[in-house]
């Protein structure tokens, strides 16, 4: 959710002039049903991930290099949950902003280098299984997992990098969490929503192209499955299919809004009008609740899906004999509908 500047705030409508007492940005109407959306999303994601990286870190059996994607990708969106707030705080009292300048950048510079790394960290992970199902022998030895451990940290690493201009891009001004003007002036601006297009499009690109290979190999591959598994086997494929699509389908809508509202709010101003400026300020609340939808859905779209993370997560709530370290026979990872790959890098 973008911020209101002061050249344009004597402007505006009644309902977004701000004073320094009370500045909701909009009526209680508007606020209450996001308010609500939030609640369940912080919930349900805060659980969800949790949960995701409790079952990873316990059980020996689910630290596959998938998961160790999926367990560092939890970990970038409860973070990202943690400011979720602080957002709700700046609609319901855009004025003044109480928590401090470091604060402010701060909580902003973490919420936008995690969005990167959960990006990133999809990226990745397509290409593990790309590379899982194209080409499971070869899979089998390059992707291990002191590998996957290094590439996460590169992928920490260079999220957290990009996001840095944000450290300079927002500041407290006249009692407020703002972008500021010197910011905008010297370009950074700019910088972000470049940085934030790349972020968009690239993962996009590799994330259609790559799960086009991948339904394109599992479709050729169909007439030759063979042996008295041949049904089960084509089923499982014809489901991976099914979760690639909802996954680049899922990755689109939530993330595409979002882009957009950025671009809508960077090139905003008072010659734009009025009626453009109030209906990018509520474009950016949808945005801001797809964003956050995201971060909630990764572990159902990633894990929920998985046979072995249900017997997991069934096993980490509910039984207290579960040993931390095996728990699946033979069967559960035979009949896992996302182990069909045949690789070790499944989830």
């Amino acid at each position: 959710m973008e911020n209101i500047s002061n050249s344009v705030n004597d402007t505006l409508p009644p309902l977004f002039r701000c004073d320094h007492q009370s500045c909701p940005l909009f009526p209680v109407s508007t606020l209450i049903p996001v308010t609500t959306i939030c609640i369940v999303l912080f919930i349900v994601g805060v659980t969800g991930n949790t949960l995701t990286v409790l079952i990873v870190r316990r059980y020996k059996d689910m630290k596959t290099t998938t998961n160790l994607y999926l367990s560092s990708m939890a970990m970038s969106d409860l973070l990202i949950f943690l400011c979720l707030p602080f957002d709700l705080y700046r609609l319901w009292k855009y004025k003044p902003w109480l928590f401090g300048d470091f604060f402010c950048r701060f909580y902003q510079y973490i919420n936008e280098g995690c969005t990167y790394a959960t990006i990133l960290h999809i990226t990745a992970l397509s290409i593990e299984r790309y590379l899982a199902i194209c080409f499971p022998l070869k899979a089998k030895v390059f992707i291990t997992k002191r590998r996957v451990r290094s590439v996460i940290a590169l992928l920490w690493s260079l999220a957290l990098l990009s996001a840095v201009p944000f450290l300079f891009l927002v500041g407290v001004e006249q009692d407020m969490c703002k972008h500021t003007e010197y910011a905008v002036s010297s370009g950074l601006l700019n910088i972000m929503i470049w940085v934030s297009t790349i972020y968009f499009f690239f993962p996009m690109c590799c994330l259609t192209f790559l799960y086009g290979f991948i339904g394109r190999k599992l479709w050729k591959s169909k007439d030759e499955i063979r042996g008295p598994n041949a049904a089960n086997r084509e089923q499982c494929h014809r489901q991976t299919v099914k979760i690639l699509a909802v996954v680049v389908l899922a990755f689109a809508t939530c993330w595409l809004p979002f882009h957009i509202g950025r671009n809508l709010f960077s090139n905003n101003s008072v010659s734009g009008g009025i009626d453009m400026f109030v209906f990018s300020q509520y474009f950016n609340v949808v945005c801001m609740l797809l964003f956050y939808l995201s971060s909630s859905i990764n572990p159902i779209l990633y894990n929920v899906m998985s046979k072995r993370y249900r017997t997991a997560a069934h096993k980490l709530l509910f039984s207290r004999q579960a040993r931390p370290w095996s728990f699946f026979s033979t069967r559960d990872v035979r009949d896992d509908t996302l182990a069909c790959t045949g690789t070790s890098t499944s989830v």
